[in-house]
């Protein structure tokens, strides 16, 4: 068992000003794997001290410094991404297999791209006798969710020190441990005392005293709607800048001249199946032409039924549990409400996975006939279930991928790729699959309405963290 009843600040590990701990679960055997410190707000007084006092040294450290540490924490985290995998395949319970590639693959592809993104990012322009800089913005406090639980970290924290900021982290306490692996890493890496510190603890204690505290300059949040609500309330009473990136609903539209034998079965898998459904991102409403509807149902069942459903330590397994009982639960409750609202279920069910009694396992789920207003329409269930919704012409389709409060992500599938982006073009979402287009560490990740504000990766993530000052300057004379 991974015991880490610590917090890390001002460059020490040392004991938390509470006394409790929290359990950490495994998803796939439903015991203990480790614990970690039940932080205090008094923790989190402690640590913003700390960054504020390293903020005026870091902030004016030379850039080649600055890459230097970067580079040091790109190879740490290469270094230990099989520790990574592991733990995050037993707190999470993504198939390690899949867990290697995405958990310890993605951090460390963004922790060395963040390298050059630092060595390109350009801080001074010249516009008509004005010298505008960007300059860091301060104390950033990063609370991180948990089901991508170190790419997320990775994806906050590394931009804010980049580019001269200081850090409080929050990780969950669902999914925490992966988050004091990066700190071994930051330590290692040579990262100054107070730049970066740790205080692991509930949303309603950590969470809360971060995103209220009056020397926390910004909050950078992910999770869901809900708490990012709560986490924006907190921040307003001292005016610190708010960037979130919550829940979704998306789309994946295929309009009537898509070759549906090709991308269905990767739009039910991956599109939307990928970490058993929980990715904020997920394409789980499949806008499908009427006429179409039997065929693409089809298709999803076999798909669907085709998945291996196991532990998160087997090689053979497609999809892991759930990452908690309460999680699983709760998507079960989803399941049985598009049942009761008259949606067909197609395959899946609230019924436990034969042979898995043990762990929060959910059967990959495909409801078909599901019409905008029911809820698993509406509303982000976060496990494996697809929502199959026809539609009789493209206005339509595109009414209804736009129906949702949340903005997140979204797919089309057309013959076309004229067609399809300038479908894509219109839907009301921070960022769309077009045919099958991969996910982009380098491009800007984020959404519209509900699913939150600013964007992460690529330089838009490098961005987020930094001020703008206009240095008024006299015009030259002659």
């Amino acid at each position: 068992m991974q015991l880490r009843d610590q917090v890390y600040v001002d460059g020490t590990w040392v004991p938390s000003t509470g006394s409790g701990v929290i359990d950490v679960v495994d998803a796939s055997t439903e015991e203990v794997y480790g614990q970690v410190a039940d932080g205090t707000a008094d923790d989190v007084d402690r640590a913003v001290a700390a960054a504020v006092a390293a903020f005026e040294g870091w902030s004016q450290a030379p850039r080649d410094e600055r890459l230097k540490v970067m580079q040091a924490v790109a190879q740490g985290l290469a270094d230990r991404s099989d520790d990574i995998a592991e733990t995050i395949a037993h707190e999470v319970g993504m198939p390690v297999k899949w867990a290697r590639r995405i958990q310890a693959g993605l951090p460390v592809a963004n922790a060395q791209a963040q390298v050059q993104l630092l060595s390109d990012l350009e801080t001074e322009q010249r516009i008509g006798s004005s010298l505008v800089v960007r300059e860091p913005i301060g104390v950033v406090g990063c609370i991180t969710p948990w089901n991508y639980p170190l790419h997320q970290v990775v994806n906050k924290v590394l931009p804010a020190i980049a580019v001269g900021c200081t850090v409080v982290l929050k990780p969950s306490e669902v999914a925490p441990l992966s988050a004091y692996l990066f700190a071994e890493v930051l330590d290692e890496a040579g990262v100054p005392p107070g730049v970066f510190n740790l205080v692991s603890g509930t949303g309603a204690v950590v969470g809360e005293a971060i995103a209220s505290h009056p020397d926390v300059d910004m909050v950078s949040f992910t999770g869901s709607t809900a708490a990012g609500k709560r986490v924006s309330e907190l921040a307003a009473q001292t005016v610190k800048r708010v960037a979130l990136e919550l829940g979704g609903k998306s789309a994946n539209v295929f309009l009537d001249d898509a070759d549906f034998a090709r991308a269905v079965p990767p739009g039910v898998r991956h599109g939307c199946f990928i970490n058993s459904g929980q990715t904020c991102s997920a394409l789980t409403r499949m806008l499908v032409p009427r006429e179409r509807q039997a065929e693409v149902v089809e298709l999803a069942r076999q798909t669907a039924e085709s998945i291996v459903l196991g532990p998160a330590a087997s090689e053979e397994s497609d999809l892991g549990p759930l990452v908690s009982a309460t999680q699983r639960d709760r998507v079960r409750g989803y399941i049985q409400r598009g049942i009761d609202e008259g949606a067909t279920l197609v395959t899946g069910g609230v019924e436990p996975p034969d042979g898995l009694e043990t762990g929060y396992f959910v059967r990959p789920t495909v409801f078909a006939d599901v019409t905008k207003d029911m809820t698993i329409a509406q509303e982000e269930i976060f496990g494996p279930v697809l929502v199959v919704m026809p539609y009789d012409d493209e206005e339509e389709a595109l009414e209804i991928a736009n129906s949702t409060v949340y903005g997140l992500a979204g797919g089309v599938q057309s013959g076309s790729l004229e067609r399809a982006t300038a479908f894509a073009r219109r839907m009301r979402t921070g960022q769309v699959e077009v045919n099958g287009g991969a996910f982009n560490i380098q491009a800007p990740f984020g959404g519209y309405r509900q699913s939150g504000n600013g964007r992460e990766l690529g330089p838009f993530g490098l961005e987020e963290f930094l001020e703008v000052k206009s240095l008024q300057l006299p015009k030259s004379k002659g």
